[in-house]
């Protein structure tokens, strides 16, 4: 060994040692974020579980699922979630109605129509939407879309869900479309031109190749869609109203179950007692709502995916 290499040596030894300790502190914060973000999860998880399970200790489930009246603020006191369940899917049926055509459309527009330079100028602006918040939504359809829905179809309550859920249905494009997109983008370019080649048209190479090619990533998109429709909170309350009833009707006012964990949350109900407990309960109605959806969405994306070489 030469002097030189001697001294080299040592110092190759020290960068080693110094990178090894600087990766472990790495992972050992990257494993604490982890850590604290499942125990967060955790945490609420729990105080969402006991809460609620206080709250069936002095309510029946059965009155729970099956009454069809909701007044736990009010003297006479009703405990059946029906009227904010139905509530909230009419919401969520009006928007995925409007946003799913349109995103998917867009999506398909974007993939097999648009010149890739038209693509990357649309796309941001398709994006924007997303980026808008989701009160100025609300505002829009109490002040804006509302009216124009009361002149046009009679006997129309100023606060009611085909508002909310025209706008709300703007407001999921964003996730339909890009969803879609990226699985559509995601199909080899190897079938498309297998079935140009066969002498199809460019629709029936989007509707018999891409589109059923793509389709979990589609469905995931709706049920991401869905799930985002049912959790949102104040385009239903500013537009929808807050007034559960058990109706099928979009023109009369409803209240959703984000809307009364709001109504809730702002009163001056105590800690602990029943009408507080009754907020939590809600709360766990809507969290075994979303992780279905997303759950479904998971085995969806797993059961259709397509693997490709």
């Amino acid at each position: 060994m030469t002097p030189a290499s001697g001294r080299a040596e040592p110092h190759a030894l020290s960068r080693r040692a110094n990178r090894s300790r600087s990766e472990a502190i790495i992972g050992a914060v990257l494993f604490l974020m982890s850590a604290i973000t499942i125990v967060t999860t955790i945490a609420v998880v729990f105080v969402l579980a006991e809460e609620t399970f206080q709250f069936f200790r002095e309510v029946s489930i059965v009155e729970f699922l099956t009454e069809r009246r909701w007044t736990p603020l009010f003297a006479e006191a009703y405990y059946g979630i029906s009227p904010l369940v139905l509530g909230t899917l009419l919401v969520a049926t009006i928007a995925l109605a409007v946003g799913v055509p349109l995103g998917l459309g867009s999506a398909i527009f974007l993939s097999e129509y648009a010149s890739p330079g038209l693509r990357r100028q649309l796309v941001p602006w398709l994006e924007l939407l997303a980026g808008i918040p989701t009160v100025v939504f609300g505002y829009f359809a109490l002040l804006t879309v509302t009216p124009v829905i009361r002149a046009i179809i009679p006997g129309v309550n100023l606060f009611n869900p085909l508002s909310a859920g025209l706008v709300m249905g703007f407001m999921i494009l964003p996730t339909v479309s890009s969803v879609s997109l990226d699985s559509m983008q995601a199909v080899p370019r190897s079938l498309r031109e297998a079935a140009y080649g066969l002498g199809a048209s460019r629709f029936e190479v989007v509707t018999r190749v891409i589109v059923p090619a793509a389709l979990s990533g589609i469905v995931a998109a709706i049920l991401l869609a869905l799930s985002r429709a049912v959790g949102e909170t104040m385009i239903v309350t500013l537009a929808a109203g807050q007034r559960p009833a058990f109706t099928f009707d979009p023109r009369e006012t409803i209240a959703t179950m984000t809307a009364f964990v709001v109504q809730a949350a702002t009163g001056d109900q105590p800690a602990g007692s029943l009408s507080s407990r009754a907020l939590y309960a809600v709360g766990a109605t809507l969290f075994t709502i979303t992780l279905s959806v997303n759950l479904i969405a998971q085995a969806v994306v797993r059961r259709f995916s397509e693997q490709y070489e």
